[in-house]
């Protein structure tokens, strides 16, 4: 076990809300152990930044993790050579190129239907009627997995990042998280048989294309699922109710003022959909003082880093003015979020302009309760739509 000292947190609290506990890390042990999650975390975001590039030491091979045991050993969970070639192998699903001149029109589609659907409305919950139908359509064009109706993308996606989470053992969202990888893998069989003889770019297609092994392609797709779909619905959703309890950057955006690019960028920096990645220590390795010992788990901590004082000038205000650039909300070093142009374009281009263009008075009706640290976001929110 690392030498870093032990910061004890309440697993409940935490979760509510990270950040007074992080910011105490931060100012106190900005790498420390936490026995509640068995884990040493990295809290600064610098420091998250020149190490997650050490590949030798912080690795994403983890043949005894969570996401491993429960959804296959994906690209994520590789480095180097083999982690570069499934990268390029997916890469004319994700290039700026096909996300502009395919799936953005598809995105728009879905934005739409899902808009359409609340027509002659008063009010929505925000999360549940329109950003996770929204994220689930635009996954399941770009997964090619167009025979799963998009609430059974979002069950599926909640219920794999559920298990990946389960750090506490609990056996039930064990058992949730299988029911939902065999779900996955009956679409996938489906959808092969149909890809074979029309190929397009989506993501089964292009690995079925390039001779990857099958169950290699399925563990990515699933990867895809539990990083594409719960993350965007939550920046959609996030993001609105950002600016809904932020109206001085409403009227700013409605104007032009700003950009809806500063808008998401700064809401992932404020809130990071994504708070963490984790690491296997591969060899023992000092960091600033603090002995990691091989085979000791380890977080980065992106939600984290993206309020450090030291970087940031306002890090717990909601600002799009302010710089951004620094922010490490879609990773820093190799693993790099492979699905950030379409994450973009969904988002910035698409679901938040086609909403308020839509909605331009839309309002909170009610509480709109946050969740998670490990991945955040808001779990419901009820709008007055007029």
């Amino acid at each position: 076990m690392s030498t870093a000292p032990v910061f004890d947190i309440d697993p409940t609290a935490f979760w509510h809300d990270p950040y007074p506990d992080l910011k105490r890390m931060r100012a106190e042990a900005p790498i420390a152990y936490v026995p509640q999650l068995g884990a040493t975390l990295i809290t600064r975001r610098d420091a998250i930044f020149e190490n997650e590039k050490k590949i030798d030491v912080f690795s994403s091979h983890q043949p005894d993790g969570l996401m491993t045991v429960l959804m296959g050993e994906n690209m994520m969970r590789k480095d180097g050579d083999d982690h570069m070639a499934e990268r390029r192998a997916i890469f004319p699903t994700i290039s700026p190129k096909t996300v502009k001149n395919v799936w953005k029109a598809q995105f728009q589609e879905g934005a739409a239907r899902a808009l359409n659907a609340l027509e002659g409305r008063e009010g929505a919950d925000l999360v549940k009627e329109y950003a996770m139908q929204v994220s689930a359509e635009a996954l399941k064009a770009m997964t090619g997995l167009t025979n799963m109706a998009w609430q059974e993308m979002d069950r599926v996606s909640q219920g794999m990042i559920d298990g990946c989470a389960n750090y506490a053992g609990d056996p039930e969202v064990e058992a949730r998280c299988h029911d939902c990888t065999a779900s996955i893998d009956r679409h996938i069989t489906e959808r092969m048989a149909v890809l074979r003889d029309a190929p397009d770019q989506s993501l089964i297609s292009v690995q079925m294309q390039a001779g990857m092994d099958e169950a290699q392609m399925r563990a990515n797709v699933k990867l895809a699922i539990s990083g594409g779909q719960n993350e965007p619905r939550d920046a959609i959703a996030g993001a609105a109710w950002a600016l809904m309890t932020h109206p001085e950057w409403l009227e700013a955006v409605q104007a032009g003022d700003i950009t809806w690019t500063q808008v998401f960028e700064e809401y992932a920096r404020w809130i990071s959909p994504i708070g963490m990645s984790p690491r296997r220590i591969a060899r023992d390795h000092e960091v600033d003082g603090i002995t990691l010992n091989e085979g000791d788990r380890l977080f980065f901590m992106f939600g984290s880093g993206n309020r450090d004082e030291e970087v940031f000038a306002r890090p717990d205000v909601f600002d799009p003015t302010q710089d951004s650039g620094p922010a490490i909300s879609f990773g820093a070093g190799p693993h790099f979020c492979a699905g950030a142009w379409a994450s973009r374009c969904l988002i910035a281009e698409v679901a938040l302009p086609m909403l308020f263009d839509r909605y331009p008075n839309m309002a909170l009706a009610g509480e709109a309760p946050f969740g998670g640290w490990a991945f955040r976001g808001p779990l419901a929110m009820p709008v007055r739509l007029n």
